[in-house]
């Protein structure tokens, strides 16, 4: 048998830099840069920007929302 290729995309986990401890999970592609954007964070009311942070596996980040 041969070894199960890796997927195109990895889904990974944008952590608030207003340190609240609030995040988004999205996708990005394998191959591209690490993620960083400027999004709403609810605990401070304001928009912030958001860096991704050590990856999830897909099963774990599942039964998250």
């Amino acid at each position: 048998m041969a070894a199960k290729s890796k997927g195109r995309t990895l889904l990974v986990r944008l952590v608030s830099t207003a340190q609240t401890g609030f995040f988004y999970t999205t996708l990005r592609l394998r191959n591209g840069l690490p993620l960083a954007a400027v999004k709403y964070d609810p605990k401070v009311k304001q928009r912030v920007l958001f860096v991704e942070s050590t990856k999830t596996s897909r099963k774990s980040a599942a039964g998250q929302k």
